[in-house]
């Protein structure tokens, strides 16, 4: 439709539609006559409205304004009439309690406490000096173990010992427990038993040389023989006089060196029991302190027959460490073995007692050629396995469940290399 004000000229109407050329504007000048009351209205509602400048009254085909309103009403238009707003009662707004906002700058603390106590920063001051004594103490075990090369005495037992790898590992287990620190409770006492040849003389004298070595200095490291030091002729008290001399010269000035003396006794079957006091007494805790660190290395043939019963009874299982199955085998065999020689041997005298007991089992036909192969190279002969196989077969041996082991083990080897 158009809004534009109508045309006053007629126009020409074509047949037919002269009703719609009379109907369009009088609609057109109703809807602006409804608009201007409209707009009339609203004109008189805001405030300072009135009635239009030259006209008292309003005009016709428009209803009369309403009266104003009291200024205190809400001036905005609405579809009620004017009574309806009048009635109304405005309604009490909510006051909102405001939040307390922070600068973002700002530093938030905590209420600081009034009396802070003296004892917790002692407390922490106290569990750090702990800590760094643990780990300076952790330190301390790691060179002290390093002071002795362990390791090179494991790779030297194995390679110059044969047959005897599960006494080996416990020697050396034995010692790299004790040798973690300087400082201990009681002296470490090792007893290796077994039968003649099987290696308990030649670790002896491994375990002094290292420890010669590593000390740097001969003094530290005993060595005792029974037979020589102590023979059936001398009095068994005078040999408990100088034995308990010569080891109280020794472990006296390892503690002034701050280092573990090392003191190997042979042929400690043939020890008069005077003897054995003594050496039972060393490991007595009211002994002073200079008695306590130190390594106490027997070798003897006591309990050998033991060791030969309980090898040829189970010798479908003492087998060398090849499968996991075998390894767990010998484990328990060397297990059970160690438990009855301790059992029998502290019968004997208490000092076994407080001994670590290791057995060296029989040596096999194989163990006894590489014997003989490491005796001609070190004699200067070229160690041929064919030579040495017929020198092991002039040896006697023992045959049980298909393996065969040494009578005498290695004793019989240096002669018999001797006599090339």
């Amino acid at each position: 439709m158009d809004r534009g004000p109508p045309s006053l000229e007629p126009a020409a109407a074509a047949p037919g539609t002269s009703g719609r050329c009379v109907i369009a504007p009088v609609r057109a000048v109703l809807r602006l006559r409804r608009r201007v009351c409209v707009l009339r209205k609203r004109r008189l509602l805001q405030p300072g409205g009135g009635p239009d400048v030259g006209t008292g009254a309003p005009r016709p085909g428009c209803s009369s304004p309403a009266p104003r309103a009291d200024t205190d009403q809400p001036q905005f238009f609405t579809f009620d009439g004017p009574a309806e707003l009048s009635s109304r009662t405005p309604r009490k707004r909510r006051r909102r309690s405001r939040l307390v906002l922070y600068p973002e700058t700002s530093r938030k603390f905590r209420p600081r406490v009034e009396h802070r106590s003296r004892a917790q920063r002692c407390l922490l001051l106290l569990v750090a000096i702990v800590g760094f004594q643990v780990l300076n103490a952790i330190e301390n075990l790691d060179d002290n173990a390093q002071r002795y090369d362990l390791d090179g005495l494991e790779k030297t037992l194995q390679r110059s010992v044969f047959g005897q790898p599960a006494a080996v590992g416990r020697i050396v287990a034995l010692m790299r427990d004790y040798l973690a620190t300087h400082v201990h409770s009681r002296p470490l006492l090792l007893a290796l038993h077994g039968p003649s040849g099987v290696g308990k003389s030649h670790v002896g004298r491994l375990l002094a040389r290292h420890f010669r070595a590593v000390l740097e200095d001969g003094a530290l490291v005993l060595q005792y023989h029974a037979r020589h030091h102590c023979p059936e002729a001398r009095a068994a008290q005078d040999c408990r006089e100088e034995l308990a001399r010569r080891v109280a010269d020794v472990v006296v000035r390892a503690e002034a060196e701050e280092k573990t003396p090392l003191l190997v006794l042979d042929d400690a079957e043939l020890m008069p029991r005077p003897l054995l006091d003594e050496l039972h007494g060393f490991l007595q805790p009211q002994r002073p302190h200079p008695f306590h660190s130190a390594i106490y290395v027997l070798l003897s043939g006591a309990g050998g027959s033991e060791v030969t019963r309980f090898v040829l009874q189970n010798a479908s299982r003492a087998l060398p460490l090849r499968p996991d199955g075998a390894r767990s085998a010998q484990t328990q065999t060397h297990e059970d073995l160690r438990a009855s020689l301790q059992a029998l041997l502290s019968r004997e005298h208490p000092l076994w007692q407080a001994a670590a007991v290791v057995p060296f089992l029989l040596l096999d036909k194989r163990d006894v050629v590489s014997c003989f192969r490491d005796e001609m190279a070190g004699e200067g002969f070229f160690p041929d396995q064919a030579r040495a196989e017929r020198l092991a077969a002039q040896l006697s041996f023992y045959q049980v469940a298909g393996r065969e082991f040494a009578v005498t083990g290695c004793k019989q080897v240096v002669a018999t290399v001797n006599l090339l």
